[in-house]
């Protein structure tokens, strides 16, 4: 199998990085385009992949064509392999944020094996949490195939298309929430005294460490909170202080937020 990428960002190409890491198709088999040249340029020299000309290079080659470009150009991207897709039936995998299949098969004047997949940007780290849907043209070997690409940078299950909306904001936006929360953590600890490169290290290892554990246990989050909790203890004052300035209400607006902007995509 050959897979190709049109549009080559952080995104592509932590993906595609992944795959040769993994070994789980060989660069040879891999195909990509930016307009940005230097992109699949410098990612050629890496990791030894094939750069095309043009998007349609990347149809006439690529069994599978991961559509790696933001959401406000998607449309004129299908346009512009509209016929090239008619003539070979490559399967189209879009990663756009709040894109349908619907809306992709629109685009097209032709039916066409569609998956859609919501990655993350933890992909960069081999620990993305991604999922992805499909059409019903769509067989289970090539989910099967997808599952392989999009599993060698993370964590990947299909779920309902209804469910985008919000795992696109669980898992596609949130990563930056917890951003935010490491480095925090990290801030008030140099305000304290602490570098904050070690603070930084310290934060973002108990964050992973802490995830790890909610995804093995078979507690719920507060079980675990109780558990660190101790009667009178430093814990204890920490989240009460969190509760006191709204930490709750604000996680639910920045996720509503985030699910109501993804409406309007």
């Amino acid at each position: 199998m050959t897979i190709g990428f049109i549009g080559c960002g952080n995104m592509a190409g932590a993906i595609i990085k992944g795959i040769v890491k993994s070994n789980c198709i060989n660069a040879s088999d891999i195909f990509a385009y930016d307009k940005d040249t230097a992109k699949t340029e410098a990612m050629s020299a890496e990791l030894g992949i094939n750069i095309c000309s043009d998007a349609n290079e990347i149809i006439e080659k690529s069994d599978f064509t991961v559509l790696a470009v933001k959401p406000n150009v998607l449309s004129v991207v299908l346009d512009g392999i509209n016929l090239k897709t008619q003539e070979k039936q490559t399967v189209l995998v879009s990663i756009a944020a709040g894109k349908t299949i619907e809306f992709i098969r629109n685009s097209l004047s032709h039916s066409n094996k569609i998956i859609r997949v919501m990655p993350n940007i933890n992909a960069m780290a081999g620990g993305a949490c991604s999922a992805y849907c499909a059409n019903n043209y769509v067989t289970d070997d090539e989910k099967a195939f997808i599952e392989k690409i999009f599993g060698a940078v993370g964590e990947i299950c299909e779920i309902s298309e209804n469910y985008f909306p919000l795992f696109g904001v669980v898992a596609g936006c949130s990563p930056a929430f917890a951003y935010m929360f490491i480095d925090e953590i990290a801030r008030a600890a140099v305000k304290n005294g602490m570098p904050k490169d070690m603070a930084l290290k310290f934060a973002a290892q108990t964050v992973m460490g802490s995830a790890k554990l909610v995804l093995e246990s078979d507690k719920q989050p507060y079980q675990l909170i109780d558990m660190v909790c101790s009667p009178g203890g430093t814990t204890i004052e920490g989240v009460l202080a969190l509760q006191e300035k709204g930490f709750e209400n604000a996680v639910h607006k920045a996720v509503q937020a985030a699910f109501e902007k993804d409406k309007k995509l």
